[in-house]
């Protein structure tokens, strides 16, 4: 499975499921959006993602399943099993790992290409392998140690990107790795470029998050789309970072909780909500402004979250968004936020300077001004 196919389905609710193994990571990321350490211990019980995973069948399931964390690989045998009940189904599998195990220096003897057997076993197992790196990543991880243990990825067949992060189109480490990647693979691993957002380590120092667009214009959500089983079990109906971490969860983006719940209800409430069809369909400030109480201050998600108490907001999403109308309504607006492919997703969601990077061979590298702006 190759990056953009993955990108392209995140319009269609439900098509993925995001499951955090783990906050825990021996890396210490100055940008790190969930404050991941070696020594932070929340994670899912390992019994119910299995059970939950294993509720999945080949009429039911979410066609791409997401390992992530903290570090997914610190726990690679629970990734293995998680990716072959998966798969089993049906669904295809990705995972996204800060590398920690490229590092030559980490293990006596080795040298960067060499891959830990368990490790190996469990990028086996899945259909896309995804390296984060970025500026904070090196500092930890050599550059030189990731390309050498991307290749040997390669070499057992399984297809891999990266997950680069910057300030923006006119940071000039991303023009510089980017044109890295290129040089190194010869143009045949893509890029998902994202932009370093104000969570976790990078809550003191990023720019704000972006705000929200005019109250009266359509902006729908498609990270609202995928549900996320955060570090508690809790299954939310966003990605977004204050949401993943902070409790209690708004009502509108609970869809409940591994350990009492399977797929299939998952998925219902996912697919059937009012709210969330309006979130994906208008977005949250259009939604606050034409049925809520007002779109309120602060940012687009903070907006969001606000939705939970508003009762007027409901009752307004439940009107227009109730019934198979509002399953019209939502694949609509699915379609209509494929239609230009997994660039189109990056362009609205990632760092939109670099958003043909996203597609093997896709065209030229943005010109930078050459300021840092870090």
């Amino acid at each position: 499975m190759e990056l953009a196919e993955l990108v392209a389905r995140r319009p269609y609710p439900a098509a993925g499921l995001l499951l955090g193994l783990t906050r825990r990571c021996p890396l210490r990321c100055a940008h790190c959006s969930t404050g991941s350490d070696l020594f932070t211990r929340e994670e899912p019980d390992g019994g119910q993602l299995e059970r939950f995973v294993g509720s999945f069948s080949a009429e039911n399931r979410p066609d791409v399943v997401m390992l992530t964390g903290g570090e997914p690989l610190l726990l690679p045998a629970l990734a293995e099993r998680l990716s072959t009940l998966a798969r089993r189904a049906g669904s295809r599998t990705a995972l996204l790992s800060g590398m920690f195990f490229a590092r030559s220096g980490s293990r006596r003897g080795l040298r960067g290409a060499a891959v830990p057997p368990a490790i190996l076993r469990a990028i086996r197992s899945v259909d896309h392998f995804s390296a984060s790196l970025d500026v904070h990543h090196e500092r930890e991880v050599p550059r030189a140690d990731v390309f050498r243990a991307l290749h040997r990825i390669r070499d057992e067949g399984v297809a891999v990107s990266f997950h680069l992060t910057g300030t923006g189109a006119s940071d000039p480490y991303l023009a510089d790795i980017t044109r890295a990647v290129d040089q190194e693979f010869g143009g045949r691993v893509p890029c998902l470029v994202n932009e370093v957002r104000p969570f976790g380590r990078a809550a003191s120092w990023a720019r704000a998050a972006r705000t929200g667009p005019d109250p009266a214009a359509a902006s729908p959500c498609s990270m609202a789309a995928w549900p996320v089983v955060a570090f508690d079990g809790r299954v939310l109906a966003c990605c977004n970072q204050d949401t993943v971490d902070k409790r209690p969860v708004p009502a509108h983006l609970d869809l409940g909780h591994i350990g009492v719940d399977d797929w299939a209800t998952v998925r219902g409430r996912a697919l059937e909500s009012p709210m969330l069809r309006m979130l994906r369909t208008v977005g949250p400030t259009h939604l606050a402004a034409r049925y809520g109480s007002g779109a309120g201050a602060g940012s687009y998600c903070d907006g969001c979250r606000a939705l939970g108490g508003d009762e007027a907001a409901a009752a307004g999403a439940l009107a227009v968004a109730g019934g198979a109308a509002g399953a019209l309504l939502d694949l609509t607006a699915a379609v209509r936020g494929s239609r230009e492919g997994a660039q189109g997703v990056v362009r609205r969601h990632g760092c939109a300077a670099y958003a043909p990077l996203v597609v093997t061979g896709g065209p030229g590298l943005p010109e930078t001004d050459g300021q840092d702006v870090r």
